[in-house]
């Protein structure tokens, strides 16, 4: 190792900044992405996000499903430089049908910036998420969006926010009217106003800023609406805490922002926000010790894998962040969870579905590893030490279908693609002990829609998606091996395996449930799969 490595690896560390940005759906979190990419330089032109019909499509929404529906239905990842940081920025799924997605990559980051539409203030996909990040203590920046209509007042939506999450709200900038009479917002720190201009192609440094928070031209030039926004920001200053860095760092204090991310209003402070506040990755807790960023050696986690981001070449990238340590281009490095040794070549970074090969990365940094079934979500990649990160979730499936092909001769590919998308955690498949029909688990309805949908399209078989009788499921263990085997025996006809050979029990109802658990004592029925899933629930549930 040369001498400047350690030195370097710190550097390079404090510069990373990775945060997802998260929000209940259609609050405007896939356009607020595409416009951080623009302001910061990343992408010179934003698709919209809402004109499907027209050629241009957001840049993080890259599944055909995602571009015809409008949604994003996978997380997606997209690095970029801004003032000498780099960035990592992870847009997730909004809609609830996707929360695992969402729950494994907030698991992978430092921060979060949560997206709130003005007009429905906090909905319920933002409560559930703003818990997962309570439970890791995230830091969390607040964007409100789409004031440029009839929404609710600003004061409101900050008592709202203090009141639904639990989270002293700090305002940063403050609206100017609402709806047709937006006219911009106030910087409460830099004490001056940006003038609102609709538009979705203007960037940084060609919009109207005046100076100072009393300027006489206000009252000129915004009227009633000036007023108005006067007295509240004078009740904020004095009413409001100031800003502390400690209280936001541990999840106790946003800061809020107000704008529009359709007419890029408002990014600008969010970016900036995010550099000067959002911090740099920290220590990672591992079962046997804790790891900091700027040791010598790599070390890092799968938190997402995607299958078919190539459809051409049929491939599955395992998302890795780097938890410590410089990562080199065909470095040799060992999978914890099985043993196996990986020397991976063709390393990428990414601009959504556009990859480029890196030669390093450093903690905090997103990374993807083209990956044939050697890794899976969870493991850990190490340059040998016995490591093991905790915390990624797997939830009990809500709903169960059971899957057959519609053509017997596709049978080998609805296996192969089941197999993959299963590894990736988009849906969990169950191989029943008695029967040879596989079983789907999801979270919601939507799930295996897509499912249904990716099998035809990317492993050309098409599937006939069934209803079944279970409702419930639990990941069963034991202390005594010869006690699992017992319950596995005798309870074969509601026994199955998921995608990594963890027994399950499937019941029809809870009160069954309850049954089974008070006749074996000794098993324990789990609602998260894994050591690492049953401490993230307890934090969560604590």
């Amino acid at each position: 190792m040369s001498a400047d490595l350690p030195s370097r690896i710190q550097s390079e560390v404090r510069r990373r900044r990775t945060f997802a940005i998260i929000s209940h759906p259609d609050a405007g979190k896939t356009t607020l992405t595409e416009k951080l990419l623009l302001f910061s330089g990343a992408i010179q032109i934003a698709g919209s996000v809402k004109a499907r019909k027209a050629s241009r499509h957001a840049t993080s929404d890259w599944m055909e499903i995602e571009k015809q529906r409008g949604i994003s239905v996978a997380s997606s990842v997209m690095q970029m430089e801004y003032r000498d940081c780099v960035i990592n920025l992870l847009d997730t799924p909004g809609h609830q049908d996707f929360s695992e997605d969402t729950y494994r990559v907030l698991t992978a980051v430092d921060a979060a910036l949560m997206v709130i539409d003005a007009a429905n203030g906090v909905e319920p996909q933002t409560r559930r998420l703003l818990q997962v990040c309570r439970a890791r203590n995230t830091p969390i920046l607040t964007f409100v969006n789409k004031m440029d209509r009839e929404v609710k007042d600003p004061l409101a939506l900050m008592d709202e926010i203090e009141q639904e999450l639990g989270m002293t709200v700090v305002p940063f900038t403050w609206p100017v009217g609402m709806g047709k009479q937006f006219h911009g917002v106030m910087d409460l720190r830099q004490q001056r106003m940006r003038v609102f201009a609709p538009g979705e192609d203007r960037v940084a440094g060609n919009e109207e800023v005046l100076e100072g928070l009393d300027n006489p031209l206000y009252a000129e030039r915004f009227g009633m609406q000036y007023d108005n926004a006067a007295g509240e920001i004078e009740l904020v200053r004095e009413a409001a805490p100031e800003f502390s860095h400690d209280d936001f760092l541990t999840g106790k204090q946003t800061p809020m922002f107000f704008g529009s991310a359709v007419n890029n209003f408002g990014v600008q402070e969010v970016l900036d926000a995010l550099v000067e506040l959002a911090p740099a990755p920290d220590v990672r807790e591992a079962m046997q010790r804790t790891v900091k960023p700027e040791e010598p050696k790599f070390s890092g986690v799968v938190f997402k894998i995607q299958a078919n981001m190539d459809p051409a070449h049929r491939d599955r990238i395992a998302f890795v962040r780097v938890a410590s340590g410089r990562f080199e281009r065909g470095m040799n490095l060992k999978v914890v969870r099985s043993g196996k040794t990986l020397r991976p070549n063709s390393v990428v970074t990414f601009m959504s579905q556009k990859r480029e090969l890196l030669d390093e990365a450093f903690a905090g940094d997103i990374i993807g590893i083209p990956n044939h079934g050697v890794l899976q979500l969870g493991d850990t990649i190490t340059e040998g030490e016995a490591l093991q990160y905790t915390g990624l979730p797997f939830f009990a499936p809500e709903m169960f279908r059971a899957v057959e092909v519609a053509d017997p001769l596709k049978t080998k590919q609805l296996k192969a693609g089941l197999q993959q998308l299963g590894e990736e955690g988009a849906i969990q498949v169950f191989r029943p002990i008695a029967g040879s029909v596989l079983l789907l688990g999801a979270v919601g309805q939507l799930q295996f829609e897509v499912v249904a949908h990716r099998l035809e399209h990317e492993y050309g078989c098409k599937a006939r998606i069934m209803p079944s009788r279970f409702q419930v499921a639990r990941w069963v263990t034991c202390d005594d091996p010869a006690e699992l085997k017992r319950f596995i025996d005798a309870n074969d006809h509601r026994m199955a395996y998921d995608a990594v050979d963890a027994p399950t029990v499937l019941v029809e109802y809870a009160p069954e449930l309850r049954a089974i658990e008070s006749n074996w004592p000794k098993i324990k029925f789990h609602a998260l799969r894994e050591h690492a899933g049953l401490v993230f629930q307890q934090r969560l549930e604590g």
